[in-house]
């Protein structure tokens, strides 16, 4: 009896940097953690036409705020990948949601707050496409308004990410009218 083949799983590769910005060299996203290396991640923010932003809750597996709710989709830069480039594609892997159009929000340096991650926050817009939330990454999701993620980070703060929390007080998620 045949077995069936067995599911090869290659490390995730990233770009470590310098305190610049600057690429420095190429390693496993697991060792870079370790180290507490720089290197660069994308949060992308989605929108319905009401201006409610999606939450995604994080699937129990991840290794890092399991369970809790955060950005529409996020993500790290691969190496040889630009930030639009993993943006749009971690949209598409954890949401399903092809973007037409994204636009940077806001960025923030590496730090030991973001998990030494250069951090570029995008949004795609208001969009009538329906999350389809992939299970390995997204347990569950919702569409909140200003006022509920108020609540949310004031009187739940531990179930939400520090990300979508930092972002979220420096008025990124919902920037106020022009």
């Amino acid at each position: 009896m045949k077995r069936p083949p067995r599911k090869i799983t290659l490390p995730e590769l990233v770009e470590y940097l310098d305190a610049r910005d600057r690429p420095l060299g190429i390693m496993p996203l697991s060792e870079v953690h370790r180290q507490s290396l720089f290197h660069r991640s994308v949060l992308i923010l989605v929108y319905n036409p009401q201006g409610k932003v999606y939450l995604q809750k994080r699937a129990a597996s991840k290794a890092v705020y399991p369970g809790r709710y955060d950005v529409s989709a996020s993500g790290h830069v691969k190496a040889g990948e630009s930030r639009l480039e993993a943006a749009i594609r971690e949209l598409d892997e954890e949401l399903g949601i092809a973007a037409d159009t994204l636009r940077v929000v806001e960025n923030a340096p590496a730090s030991p707050m973001t998990g030494y991650e250069f951090v570029t926050l995008y949004t795609a817009g208001k969009t009538r496409a329906a999350p389809r939330p992939n299970p390995e990454e997204v347990s569950d999701g919702l569409f909140v308004d200003h006022a509920e993620l108020a609540y949310m980070a004031d009187r739940f703060r531990e179930l939400l990410t520090p990300g979508l929390v930092h972002f979220f007080e420096r008025n990124a998620i919902f920037p106020p009218a022009r």
